[in-house]
């Protein structure tokens, strides 16, 4: 008994012992096993700035109407139109409410089987709470400097669009104060379908419903798709993805798959050498600066492509410093009737080296 009992001690320790080095050896084969460390409290405040319909995780801050105006004029109009309504861009974010619908809190033209619909959904048509325009226009705008209002600024944006809408009168001045009041006259407050159970971290899910399984579809409708002239606008998308994990981006450097989704071979993740310096260099300074937010390369996106720009102005006498003072002052009319808005967080550095990089024929 005792010696039997001594032989069970040396195989459970001689067990244990091998299965530590086993997960020592599997921790040493993962290249990302010593990389990185947790976040400190002051990098998660400043990545937690999403603010909830209840308005929690909004900042303190009041801006006017016309303060809104004002950064509506400089930094969003050239993209939505002076009054939101611009369809050049993006869809409208104004239109298609009524004063009746700010009583109801129900956008007529949504509801299903409304006599009238309107022609196209505008934001203002579409979002529920207003602490979703404050989040996103604070998260994302302006679309080539995300980030980049200050709170007062962002209140005084939303305010404008609120007055555009008739949400709230021109000279309202918007604050976290009274924010909860505006919210109580958006039209399609009443529009939002609120599914208990997954808002709750306790609650049970959908996990009752029984599946139709009957009658089911054949073919394939695409309701909608990105562009040809759009599906390289920012590279290649399959090397933009970490190796570690199970997403693998598009290949966009090849046409996109004519099959159903799942149908063609999964991509293999692609490696990126670091960048050896000159063009790639530049390439790196229009991604930082957002400048591929807009134009591509070799084809236009919202302002021409690069290709375009170094051949309409192929011989032009200083032409480094033409290109240079366009990126950072802006223009309108030499393509069209979309203006470009000024890029004064470009460098005079960055707008040279990119300028050069045009004029030498964009390669």
């Amino acid at each position: 008994m005792n010696i039997d009992f001594r032989n069970s001690i040396r195989v459970a320790v001689a067990g244990l012992a091998l299965t530590a080095l086993s997960a020592s050896v599997l921790a040493q084969s993962k290249p990302w096993h010593d990389i990185g460390r947790d976040a400190t409290p002051a990098e998660v405040k400043a990545w937690d700035i999403d603010v909830r319909p209840d308005f929690k995780g909004l900042p303190a801050g009041a801006g006017s109407v016309q303060l809104g105006e004002e950064v509506w004029m400089a930094k969003c109009s050239s993209c939505h139109g002076d009054f939101g309504e611009s369809n050049e861009v993006f869809t409208p974010i104004i239109g298609g409410t009524t004063k009746k619908d700010i009583e109801t809190g129900r956008v007529a033209a949504l509801v299903e089987g409304a006599p009238s619909t309107a022609p196209q959904k505008t934001t203002m048509m579409k979002v529920a709470t207003v602490s979703t325009l404050w989040d996103y226009i604070n998260r994302a705008m302006p679309w080539n400097a995300p980030k980049s209002l200050k709170t007062d600024e962002v209140y005084g944006v939303v305010a404008y669009l609120l007055s555009l809408a008739e949400v709230v009168p021109g000279d309202y001045v918007l604050s976290d104060k009274n924010i909860a009041e505006v919210q109580k006259r958006m039209p399609n407050r009443n529009g939002m379908v609120f599914y208990e159970p997954m808002w709750k971290v306790n609650g049970k899910g959908d996990v009752q419903n029984v599946a139709c399984m009957k009658d089911c579809p054949t073919e394939m409708k695409i309701r909608s798709s990105l562009p040809d002239f759009a599906r390289d606008a920012h590279g290649n998308i399959l090397e933009q993805n970490r190796v570690i994990g199970p997403v693998r981006g598009a290949d966009t450097t090849k046409p996109a798959p004519k099959g159903p989704v799942g149908s063609a071979p999964a991509p293999k993740a692609v490696v990126v050498a670091a960048a050896a310096g000159g063009a790639a260099d530049v390439k790196a300074k229009l991604a930082s600066n957002a400048c591929t937010a807009c134009h591509g390369v070799t084809n236009k996106i919202v302002g021409p492509g690069f290709n375009e720009i170094a051949a309409k102005h192929k011989g032009k006498t200083d032409l480094v410093s033409y290109l240079a003072g366009k990126i950072k002052s802006g223009g309108s009319g030499v393509y069209g009737a979309v203006p470009m808005p000024p890029q004064p967080q470009v460098s005079d550095a960055d707008a040279k080296a990119i300028a050069e990089w045009i004029a030498g024929g964009a390669k």
